[in-house]
């Protein structure tokens, strides 16, 4: 039988998961000896402008399941707004040098979560270069070396989004939901960057949506490699020990943790092998609006994202 593997890849998008979600992450980890790979925000934290989503019934449905003022705090619901947006990666570099030294894999998850997950379908080539190169040049700023690898906010790209950040020459990026590590096709043709979707749900799908969110989770892990998105806000705040849970049910069951670009490194070993798809629009249960997702093998290009 094959064994299961998760990696852990742990999204930064507000200063305070940050500031206060991180240090508890880092803490865990390192009393269970696990490494994981940290996306962290690299511009201001617009979190309170995600109130224009409210006209969306699936985005109040989500607000009433999750509690958000008990997860993420109400400073972050009223950044950008009514107060200042800190910069979150780049307002905190220590930090992320903390990350790094600690073992983790480091790298961007955009410059302006809130304008790219809200806007991306509406962005201009010229505009995503400019997001994909300020993220880039203030990790290396705060860090002290480029990035090998990205994730988009949210799990939303555009295949102009996917095209222009093919030109960065990253090791692989994280921008969808799925089930296998692909590479993606674009109306020029199949892409270098190798993508290795997250495809398991996450914890705030899950809360409000079943009794038990941490036995969900552990049940939904299959043979071979899991990816598993959780978030410093959240599972660094409220839902802290609901995670430990998870990862102490995944050990007695002899899951193998690895990091992201383990998975990148075993994907691209496939070679010729290696799964070319089309990214779609898709949906996910638990979760407000459109993500992007891999499609079909062989599904026509007319179908997938513009």
């Amino acid at each position: 039988m094959v064994q299961a593997t998760v990696a852990l890849r742990v999204d930064v998008d507000t200063r305070r998961g940050l500031a206060e979600g991180v240090p508890r992450l880092l803490e865990l980890f390192r009393r269970s000896e696990l490494r994981a790979s940290f996306f962290v925000t690299m511009g201001p934290d617009r979190s309170g402008l995600a109130i224009r989503r409210a006209l969306r019934p699936s985005f109040l449905v989500k607000m009433w399941r999750t509690n958000p003022l008990a997860l993420y705090g109400l400073r972050t619901l009223l950044s950008g707004t009514l107060l200042p947006a800190r910069l979150v990666g780049a307002g905190a570099p220590a930090l992320l040098r903390q990350i790094a030294d600690a073992g983790h894999e480091l790298g961007p998850h955009g410059w302006d979560h809130v304008g790219w997950q809200d806007g991306i379908h509406r962005l201009s080539r010229s505009a995503i270069r400019a997001d994909l190169n300020r993220a880039a040049r203030a990790f290396e700023v705060a860090v002290g070396v480029a990035p090998h690898a990205s994730a988009a906010p949210g799990w939303r790209t555009s295949a102009s989004a996917l095209a222009v950040q093919d030109t960065f020459r990253f090791r692989y990026a994280s921008d969808t939901r799925g089930e296998a590590p692909f590479r993606p096709e674009v109306a020029d043709g199949v892409l270098a960057t190798l993508q290795v979707p997250t495809t398991m749900p996450t914890m705030d799908e899950l809360l409000g949506r079943v009794p038990d969110v941490p036995g969900t989770l552990a049940q939904a892990v299959r043979p071979g490699v899991n990816v598993f998105t959780l978030h410093a806000e959240v599972e660094g705040g409220r839902l802290l020990a609901a995670f430990e849970v998870f990862l102490g049910e995944l050990r007695r069951t002899g899951v193998r943790f690895v990091r992201l670009d383990d998975v990148a490194v075993q994907a691209l070993g496939a070679g010729d092998e290696l799964p070319v798809a089309p990214v779609v629009r898709g949906s996910v249960d638990g979760r407000s609006g459109w993500i992007s997702a891999r499609g079909r093998v062989g599904m026509h290009r007319t179908a997938a994202l513009r």
